[in-house]
């Protein structure tokens, strides 16, 4: 007797022992003392309702219980029938412990059936308080004309016909004010009488003004699969006001003086889109695309990003986990202040497919295969300022065609802790008749581009640290142009990509920043190069590519190249703000083409330090209204001092977007 209860009381403290033992390990102590009711940090008023009374006389007769026939009677004296509410005049079984009692089964009232309201509206109307203070309702809010967070049929909230119609309605404002100091020449006939120097004074301050509205009709279920058809307008205003230091910066014509102020509008987007068939197995789809339309070929807008007129069948396979684009684009020209559509054709063709591979060899790192092929034509172009762009004023100024093809592959996510992107692209094709090489043949086409960023996160901060290559010519007159151009780019690297606008996201795409919104100083202003007529540097592009103006010049293969290594900082200070540091140094590959262009021997390769700061703050904890607000300074190199003066180039901006 005394072993059994010897027993029974080690099975009983045993488990008791081993649970406290689990305390120490899990960092926690045993309470002592009894527990304490604590308050609520925050009561909420809640309306007081008076209970009901129960009535003395029910609203309903009780009815007789019905007669069961024993095929009913038995199954319930068993507890085998499934208790389930039929019509009236039938019986629901009840538990075991009251199946004994036949005479107490209730009979159940009938149960009539209700039309169901549309899902898209089944929140009452008008809207029923929960609480006393209206400030604490949220789910309920009545919708209103202007509020893009609560239920809004122009927002798409729900359909504006049937169940499946939707409507919505997008329009933006940015403001960009800007100033910079950039090198320019001193024009004979300058702002300044008596001025003798060759490099005139570079500073401008220029402020820009969008507005951007979208209507997009379209059928389907909202966010819960790809749309079945599509149709999408997105018009674009623009005013540009612009105040310069020198005549003749601004237009040819130096009459005008050193301000201009300009308007555009733009066709940014019209298509129309329908999905073809789609695996409801896994929502794998396909669609086609036709109109005017965003497209950015990689996830850094390394070789083309831009909104043009063509025609895309693209969609995902195998679980999503890859995805494609098969894409032909007939390029419309831009304006020359704005850069929006200007509806006359460019004669140049852009035709791409690219495949993304999702988790490839390990999650969270996708793969892009891309290969482009650009076509432009022989053209002639003066801009509305008055410039000769097409060809370009330098060397023998003839209409030449380029046919270039790009392949490349490129990689963006994490492995690991540890983030990472990267590309490589090969370029080949033909100039038939480049102005600027002495010998007028054909010349062939053989570049490289390659980039490398590495992240690594750490709490709230992320350090950077990235290489940018694109090969430079280094004999004009052999026949090959070695140095590497995009058709449209578009680049976010090395302190490019922080202003980006999620706004412009594309289903389609992988990327979602269509602007490239740089803070350094190389990413974000153009750079004449003086007395040519031709850029150095374009905007938003690291490639010293030798284009004349800032959107509408042909790619050249002929230029320096570029090496480029970056340290950048990126830090997440609070919910609504963030910021960056960069800081890049650069050198020219290649000079000979720098050389034979200014008729000046013995240019180095260093182009110098460029840093830059960026701040953004988002005062509404979302993308409705975002300020953000960068500096960046280029102190030259040797290579840049031969090419301009020491002067430090610096630019400063602020940018205001609101959506709704």
């Amino acid at each position: 007797m005394m072993h059994r209860r010897s027993i029974a009381l080690l099975l009983s403290v045993l488990p008791l022992c081993a649970q406290r033992a689990q305390l120490a390990r899990r960092g926690r102590q045993a309470e002592s003392a009894p527990a304490v009711a604590t308050e609520p940090l925050r009561k909420l008023p809640r309306r007081v309702i008076a209970p009901v009374a129960p009535s003395s006389s029910p609203s309903r007769p009780l009815q007789a219980p019905l007669p069961l026939s024993e095929d009913r009677v038995s199954p319930l004296l068993r507890g085998t029938l499934t208790p389930l509410a039929v019509e009236a005049g039938a019986v629901r079984a009840l538990p075991h412990a009251a199946a004994a009692r036949p005479a107490e089964i209730a009979v159940l009232p009938a149960v009539r059936a209700q039309a169901i309201p549309n899902r898209w509206k089944i929140f009452p109307a008008p809207a029923t308080a929960r609480y006393a203070d209206k400030r604490l309702d949220a789910i309920y809010a009545n919708s209103r004309f202007l509020d893009p967070f609560n239920r809004n049929q122009l927002k798409g909230d729900y359909p504006i016909l049937g169940r499946r119609l939707f409507f919505a309605v997008t329009a933006a404002s940015e403001t960009t004010a800007e100033l910079h100091r950039i090198p320019v020449p001193a024009v004979p006939s300058g702002a300044n009488p008596g001025e003798d120097a060759f490099f005139g004074r570079g500073g401008q301050f220029a402020v820009q003004q969008n507005f951007r509205f979208s209507f997009d009709l379209f059928r389907g279920s909202a966010g819960f699969q790809p749309v079945d058809f599509e149709i999408k307008f997105t018009p674009e205003f623009n005013i540009n006001h612009t105040i310069a230091r020198e005549n003749g910066l601004l237009a040819i014509d130096v009459r005008p003086g050193t301000t201009r102020t300009d308007t555009a509008v733009g066709i940014q987007e019209l298509y129309v889109e329908k999905r073809l068939f789609s695996e409801k197995a896994f929502f794998d789809f396909t669609s086609v695309r036709l109109g005017i339309q965003r497209f950015t070929s990689d996830f850094r807008g390394l070789v083309f990003s831009d909104e043009q007129p063509g025609a895309r069948l693209f969609g995902n396979f195998h679980n999503n986990v890859f995805q494609y684009n098969l894409a032909y684009f007939n390029l419309l020209e831009k304006d020359a202040n704005s850069g929006l559509n200007h509806w006359q054709s460019r004669r140049q063709q852009v035709s791409a497919a690219n495949l993304y591979w999702s988790d490839f060899l390990t999650r969270g790192y996708t793969l892009n295969f891309s290969l482009l092929y650009n076509h432009d034509q022989p053209s002639f172009l003066i801009d509305k300022n008055g410039f000769l762009i097409r060809p370009a004023a330098v060397g023998t100024p003839l209409p030449h065609k380029v046919r270039a093809a790009y392949a490349g592959v490129s990689g963006d996510g994490h492995i690991r802790r540890l983030n990472i992107s990267h590309s490589f692209y090969e370029a080949f094709g033909r100039d038939d008749f480049n102005p600027i090489p002495a010998r007028k043949n054909a010349q062939h086409i053989n570049a490289q581009l390659a980039t490398l960023e590495l992240g690594y996160e750490k709490n709230w901060m992320e350090f950077k640290a990235s290489a940018f290559y694109s090969s430079g010519d280094r004999k004009l007159n052999d026949g090959q142009a070695n140095g590497f151009d995009a058709i449209v780019p578009n680049q976010q690297f090395a302190g490019g990509g922080f202003t980006g606008n999620p706004a412009l996201a594309d289903r389609g795409l992988l990327n979602n920043s269509f602007e490239a919104g740089g803070i350094n100083f190389l990413n974000r202003e153009p750079i004449p190069l003086t007395g040519t007529g031709l850029l150095l540097f374009g905007p938003n592009s690291l490639i010293p590519n030798l284009r004349a103006g800032q959107f509408e010049g042909q790619a050249n293969f002929i230029n320096p190249g570029i090496l480029l290594l970056n340290a950048g900082f990126h830090a997440k200070i609070k919910p609504k703000l963030r910021g960056t540091l960069n800081l890049n140094w650069a050198k020219f590959n290649r000079t000979e083409v720098l050389e034979a262009i200014l008729f000046q021997s013995h240019i180095h390769h260093a182009i110098g330090l460029d840093s830059g700061a960026g701040i953004q703050y988002r005062p509404l904890l979302n993308d409705n209204l975002v300020v953000t607000s960068g500096v960046g300074a280029l102190a030259p190199g040797r290579g840049f001092k031969d090419l301009y003066t020491g002067r430090t180039l610096f630019s400063a901006f602020v940018n205001v977007r609101m959506v709704f």
